[in-house]
């Protein structure tokens, strides 16, 4: 019974919660009380929230492309194999601070307002987004990878001899960098428009979370040598994210609004204050639109997915029997 009650999604489910609660606890004492009803702008708890999960969602893929490669290495304990592919891990991380601040000092000299910034670096969040969503997608951008990450770390392996030779150690190393690396750009991708909008402290807020929570799961897999069950936990996730989604379209949609690349069309319909605030949900044909076509799209790929798997296992059942 307690460990039926105690599983991994019961225990994913209780965190996501107490953080949700946590932040808007957090917002209320800070901001005193409720948001200014006016203000068509995600709060900062709102905000650390969102970072939060995409962090966290990010990091988790980046666990699970390290793991599926270094995972056989650990077993037959080939130290010298492993852990330059770790060490290049430890670099992207660093990699990754340095790409954001790069990041940030382009988009800082770009000669054009704030609201066009914003607006261009929401729809450029939106789309990578969206891409890495779909789950048409999937295997190209997931099996794919870590099968071409596998196949390397193989052809370096059986090609060295037990004593690791440089060349082979800054094989590995980039390995291991290029294996996690691809993550964190998509993290700096996706936060710019966040960080326009309310500043780098809460960005760091929440990346700290999303961080924090991703070394938990990381200490489970590389230390605890637990088997988590990853595929549930990336849907569980990937959940979160269409929420997420919905949001960063909606602010992004109102964002053109204001600087003028699309019209606004008013819906004489009642929204609460605190959707707009924490959803970014508005009463106009515009952003309304662009999120529903965005939630059905991702969601829409997801059953599309498995419908085609399922399909393809029945049609090569029949044909085996």
């Amino acid at each position: 019974m307690l460990k039926k009650f105690f599983n991994l999604k019961t225990i994913l489910i209780s965190i996501s919660l107490l953080l949700l609660i946590g932040v808007i606890v957090w917002q209320g004492v800070n901001f005193q009380g409720n948001p200014d009803p006016t203000a068509k702008d995600l709060t900062p708890g709102a905000a650390v929230l969102n970072t939060a999960i995409l962090v966290f969602r990010e990091g988790l893929e980046a666990v699970l492309v390290l793991s599926a490669i270094i995972s056989g290495l650990v077993k037959k304990k080939q130290d010298n194999f492993w852990k330059p592919i770790t060490a290049g891990a430890g670099v992207s991380f660093l990699a990754t601070i340095a790409t954001w601040f790069i990041v940030v000092a382009i988009i800082s000299s770009v000669n054009a307002s704030e609201l066009h910034i914003q607006a261009a670096t929401g729809i450029l969040a939106v789309i990578v987004l969206c891409i890495i969503m779909n789950w048409f997608f999937h295997k190209l951008y997931w099996t794919g990878w870590i099968n071409l990450h596998n196949r390397k770390k193989q052809k370096i392996t059986t090609n060295s001899s037990e004593s690791v030779a440089k060349s082979t150690f800054w094989s590995l190393f980039l390995l291991g960098l290029t294996s996690v690396y691809r993550e964190g750009f998509e993290v700096v991708l996706f936060l710019q428009n966040l960080r326009l909008k309310l500043g780098s402290d809460v960005i760091l807020q929440g990346a700290i979370i999303g961080v924090a929570l991703t070394m938990i799961v990381g200490v489970l897999t590389f230390i605890a040598h637990k088997r988590l069950p990853f595929k549930k936990m990336l849907v569980f996730t990937g959940a979160l994210l269409v929420v997420v989604l919905a949001v960063m379209v909606g602010e992004t949609v109102q964002e053109m609004q204001l600087a003028g690349w699309i019209g606004t069309t008013t819906i004489n319909v009642h929204i609460p204050d605190w959707m707009g605030v924490w959803f970014c949900i508005f009463p106009t044909v515009q952003t309304l639109s662009a999120q529903v076509i965005a939630v059905v799209y991702v969601v829409g790929s997801y059953y599309g997915a498995r419908y085609l798997t399922n399909k393809k296992a029945n049609k090569q059942q029949d044909q085996s029997a």
